[in-house]
């Protein structure tokens, strides 16, 4: 049986205002190599979500996959709340 190696990512739904695209806020942090100083950078993703669930606030889980325009690579898993 094949396993599933999808990586799960999270974050905050910024804007709903495009069509079956949710724009979400995705915060990561990690100890920067040189300096040993903890490091927040923050991406914007476009998220496919083809039923319009979530909304602006919402913490949402997504995943990449194949892309489905120029700029929109990953798809709604779930809203977590």
């Amino acid at each position: 049986m094949a396993t599933s190696n999808k990586k799960f990512l999270s974050g905050v739904v910024i804007s709903d205002k495009m069509n079956k695209t949710i724009v979400v806020s995705y915060e990561r942090a990690f100890k920067h190599e040189k300096f040993q100083k903890i490091v927040r950078t923050v991406k914007n993703y476009k998220v496919h979500d083809p039923e319009e669930v979530a909304k602006i606030g919402d913490r949402v889980e997504f995943f990449e996959g194949a892309p489905k325009s120029k700029t929109k690579y990953m798809y709604l898993h779930r809203v977590i709340s």
